[in-house]
Order: structure tokens, then C-alpha cells, then sequence
């Protein structure tokens, strides 16, 4: 290490050519948002030189183009982009993300710390810097079959891991201001180190509680009032714009120079498709411009407030002694990338290619107890008074509804006329035969059915759909190809995704997930579906930390009170 930091010193001098040099940028100042002509030098993978003319050993011609820190999303599941970690990689990477900190909570409700082995493997070959926050929440709550089971003793183990930063998303915020046993262990010890929250419209005192336990961010807060009192209480909140979850809009208001200290940027859930379509942070650099965010700030919170905040001192300034984590843009206010460099290193094909990689796991996660039948989906009853899950487009809170419903032979049918399917979550961890029956209104399904193996966070099957036949057949057609998404209609398969690792991501290349995407959006359409991300949707239904009514493999559930309905 010695000779290392010897050749960084005297190549910041100039006293021996730069391994690289950058040479032509102009670098985006994030102390006062000026743009400064200069070269930047890096030693290996440390910047090491800035604000001045070098020479290197080999040089990357800038042509004028503007500097900025490689991007950092603060909190993410790999598992939600639907392809490996590898795969994620190649795929985001080039939108100028060199940090990525994610939470394998997914993997792990299905797998255990067979999760954590294999996303920690995956993070010490992948190109970008990949880190690893460890889940807290498996399972996220008692009301819902997982496939495992984790508590602190089996966290412990890996804290200490290179690429581990913390603990993930503290779901159970119920657990944390109730002082459960097993809550209280978890925080207990990772304390003193960072702990990842998620506190959806958690405010006032109760808010205050949660903070004491020494919890430091939130993802969850949707509306500028719960944001502005968290970081007021110190929080840093972490804007989210996901292919579900959509705040950006409702945020970024508060995001200026002052307060660019306490916000930091974050996709939580994001697919290929999205990432087509639009992009990833970057698409939510160039939006907080346009919606009238100073560049500063908004470029702040994509990498150094980011750093900041999850105790990466190493990076997120384009400065000497920091990673040399380079993203050049061709504008600065579209956030248009051009190159990337993750830690001195221009990101190419051949760079992808030369990754050493990790086998997948999980490929026979999906055991239900038995094939389901067109019986094992009807819901008994008169139909009066029926609870009903409300969508609520672009978020996972939804809205706790009752209506009346057609019934006849004391069976209760979905209406399709008004909008409201049957909605059935089937275990599917080989544990029970445990099926939750329930209604959803926002899908706009007029026929068919639509299922996926993907049901944050136990990730049991989940189904919706227009009568009980198509539901059947879409559940067991997940069954026998071990996960994934499939549309059916008259009890044909008409558009399926594989997603056989753990049922929860494609084993193929993300341009193969993207384009599957785009058919079964099509389908979806075809069959009245009215949701921009049907299948997205339909995976958060079983989410029972998110308010306000949601369904599990046990039935529905009412949030606000964590009982059955």
C-alpha cells in the first residue's frame, strides 16, 4: 500500500506521467456550480489530480465535454430490474451509475443468506461498484409465508463483509416502536453503523421514535410536508422514481442548494423497459432540472450527498483522492452520458466481457403444495360489504375500499363491469397449501388473468383476473416454468416471462427481459388492462408495510392495524 500511495502522491504533483489522464473537461464544480477547463489525473483507480494541465501514460480525450461524479442509487433490489446482478450491471452502468447500494431482501424472503452469498459473489466481480446492504425484514412481517426466516445471529456473520455497508430497510416500523424482541436485536447489532429506513407516512412523535433508534433515511415519503419533517428531523430522505413508485415529482420542490445536504436519489424498483424508455438516475437528473431544480443540487444528491450518506467517503466529488468515478456528459442539463469511467476505467463492451461470472441460483424456488384448481380460487360470501384493494396509479399505498358484489350460489364474482377482479395470492415455498382470496379495483381487466411469481417481499404467487379458470391456469403455468410473468386468456398462454432465478429474475440478457416486457404490456393492454406497469403493480399487492389494504397468502390485511380482514 505504501508504494501505492507514494505513486498517487507524485502523480497529483506531476512528478511522473498519470496512469490516465482525462484531458479536455470542463468539471462541474460541486462546491459552487461553476464549470472549470481542466485535465483530471488518475493514479490506478484514485483521481488524483484536477484544476490543471498533466500528462499521462494514456489519455481519454475529453473534447470539451462536462465532467461529473459517477452517479450513486441509494437503494435498489437488483431482483426488481428482473435480470442477475451482472446483467444489471451492463445494463445501468452506462447511464452513468458507477455506486449502486442494494438490498437482496427479495432473494433472501425466498432463499435465506444463500441470498447474500450469491449477491456478494456477484458484487465482487461486477464492474460498478456494488454494495450490499443486509436485509432486516425477513419476513417483513408474520402475516405472510416466507420462504425464510432471518433474525440478528444470521445478519451477523457478514457485517464486517468489504462490500457490506449495513442494515437494509427497516420495514417493520410497528416492530421498532413496539420494542419487539427480534427488532430490537437487529438494531442492536448494527448500531453505530448505517441503518437503511422505510417509514411510509410516519410523522410527529412516533416519527421521533424511530429516529432514536439511530435509523438514518426513507425512501417511503410521497408528499412534500412528510419529506420536508423528515429532514428536518435530520433524515436523509431518498427521492424514488421506479417503474411503480413515482415521487420525483412530488419532491423535488424541496430540492434546492440548501437542502441538496439531506436528499439524495434512489429507484428502489426500476425494469429494463423503463431504463429503454427513459433511463436511470440520469432520467431523474435531467427531470428535477426541468422541473426547476438547480443542477447543483440535483447533481449533489445523484453522487455526493448520496456518498455522504452511506459512509462512502471515498467518492462522490471529482477530486484528488476520491474513486475515479467519471461520468462525461454531452449536457449538463439533459444529463445527456456519453462515457463512463468506474474506478479508471472506461466502461466498454470489452470491459463486461472480461467479468468472471457467478452461477445463478434458486432455479427450483417455485414448489407449490399442489396444483391449483378453478375451486381453490372462489371467494364464499353474499357479496355485500366486500373489502377492496384501490390502486392508486404510480405508488404502492392503496386505498382500503368496500363494495358490493355480484354472488350467486354463495360464491362472490369480481365485476369487471366496474372495474374490480379477483385477486388470489398462492403460497408457493413448498411450506402450505395457504391461498388469500380477496378484490382489487384498478387493473381494467375486462377478461383473462395475469400472474407473477414476483409478490414483494414473501414473493408467493399472486394472481389477478377475471374468472377463475384463466387464474388457475396462470398460476400453475408459473408452477412448472419456476416463476415468472404470464398473461392467459380462455386457458391459453398468451404472453409469459421467464424469471427462473429464485422466481424473481431472467437468467438471459436484459435486452431479452426488455423486449418480453414489451409484450406482455401489449397483452395486458389487449385484455382491458388500463395500468402502465400491470405486472409491477400486481407485484406490490402482497406488500403488507405499505398501507393501507393489501393481500397475503393468509388473506387480506389491513395495514393501519396489521390484522386480518
Amino acid at each position: 500500500m505504501q508504494q501505492t500511495i507514494a505513486r498517487r502522491v507524485a502523480q497529483g504533483q506531476g512528478l511522473e506521467p498519470a496512469d490516465v489522464v482525462v484531458r479536455n473537461v470542463r468539471l462541474f464544480d460541486l462546491v459552487t456550480g461553476d464549470l472549470i477547463d481542466t485535465d483530471i489525473a488518475v493514479c490506478g483507480d484514485t483521481i488524483v489530480g484536477t484544476l490543471g494541465r498533466y500528462e499521462g501514460r494514456r489519455e481519454i480525450d475529453g473534447r470539451g465535454r462536462i465532467a461529473v461524479p459517477g452517479f450513486i442509487d441509494t437503494h435498489l433490489h437488483v431482483e426488481s430490474s428482473l435480470v442477475t446482478p451482472f446483467e444489471f450491471d451492463r445494463c445501468v452502468l452506462p447511464h452513468g451509475v458507477t455506486t449502486a447500494i442494494c438490498d437482496p431482501h427479495e432473494m433472501a424472503n425466498v432463499l435465506g443468506t444463500a441470498a447474500f452469498d450469491y449477491f456478494l459473489a456477484c458484487a465482487e466481480r461486477t464492474v460498478m461498484d456494488l454494495r450490499v446492504n443486509l436485509s432486516s425484514c425477513v419476513p417483513a412481517t408474520p402475516m405472510e409465508t416466507s420462504g425464510a426466516a432471518l433474525v440478528a445471529s444470521d445478519l451477523l456473520p457478514y457485517r464486517d463483509h468489504p462490500k457490506v455497508i449495513g442494515l437494509a430497510e427497516f420495514m417493520n416500523f410497528p416492530g421498532v416502536l413496539n420494542g419487539d424482541a427480534g427488532c430490537l436485536d437487529k438494531l442492536a447489532a448494527f448500531a453505530g453503523g448505517h441503518i437503511d429506513g422505510h417509514a411510509p407516512l410516519l410523522r410527529g412523535r412516533a416519527l421521533n421514535g424511530y429516529l432514536a433508534a439511530g435509523i438514518a433515511t426513507d425512501h417511503e415519503a410521497t408528499a412534500a410536508d412528510e419529506a420536508l419533517e423528515k429532514i428536518r428531523k435530520g433524515m436523509t430522505v431518498l427521492i424514488r422514481e421506479g417503474s411503480v413508485c413515482k415521487d420525483l415529482a412530488a419532491l423535488v420542490p424541496l430540492l434546492t442548494p440548501e437542502t441538496a445536504a439531506f436528499f439524495a436519489f434512489c429507484t428502489d424498483d426500476r425494469n429494463p423497459l423503463e431504463i429503454a424508455h427513459e433511463g436511470h438516475l440520469d432520467f431523474m437528473i435531467r427531470t428535477a432540472i426541468a422541473r426547476g431544480v438547480a443542477p447543483v443540487a440535483a447533481y449533489r444528491a445523484a453522487s455526493l450527498t448520496a456518498a455522504t450518506a452511506f459512509g462512502l467517503r471515498d467518492r462522490g466529488m471529482i477530486a484528488p483522492g476520491r474513486r475515479a468515478d467519471i461520468v462525461l456528459l454531452d449536457d449538463l442539463r439533459e444529463c445527456r452520458v456519453s462515457d463512463v469511467i468506474s474506478a479508471g476505467r472506461l466502461v466498454d463492451d470489452a470491459l463486461f466481457a472480461a467479468r468472471e461470472i457467478v452461477p445463478p441460483v434458486g432455479l427450483e424456488s417455485v414448489r407449490l403444495a399442489r396444483a391449483v384448481t378453478a375451486a381453490d380460487m372462489a371467494v364464499a360470501g353474499d357479496g355485500r360489504d366486500m373489502p377492496v384493494i384501490g390502486i392508486v396509479p404510480g405508488q404502492i399505498i392503496t386505498d382500503f375500499l368496500r363494495d358490493d358484489l355480484p354472488s350467486a350460489d354463495g360464491v362472490v364474482s369480481g365485476d369487471p363491469a366496474r372495474d374490480i377482479a379477483k385477486v388470489c395470492v398462492v403460497a408457493r415455498h413448498g411450506m402450505n397449501d395457504n391461498i388469500g382470496r380477496g378484490f382489487v379495483r384498478g387493473f381494467g381487466l375486462r377478461e383473462g388473468a395475469l400472474a407473477s411469481s414476483v409478490g414483494h417481499d414473501s414473493h408467493n404467487i399472486c394472481v389477478v383476473g377475471t374468472n377463475d379458470a384463466d387464474m388457475a391456469a396462470a398460476v400453475n403455468r408459473l408452477a412448472a416454468t419456476g416463476g415468472g410473468f404470464v398473461a392467459v386468456r380462455d386457458g391459453e398462454i398468451v404472453a409469459e416471462l421467464g424469471l427462473p432465478v429464485a422466481g424473481l429474475m431472467s437468467d438471459a440478457p436484459f435486452e431479452t427481459v426488455r423486449d418480453a416486457l414489451v409484450e406482455l404490456r401489449r397483452v395486458a393492454r389487449g385484455l382491458g388492462g388500463a395500468l402502465e406497469e400491470p405486472f409491477l403493480q400486481l407485484a406490490f399487492l402482497p406488500l403488507p408495510v405499505i398501507p393501507h389494504l393489501k393481500i397475503t397468502d393468509r388473506g387480506m390485511i389491513d395495514v393501519s392495524t396489521m390484522t386480518l380482514v
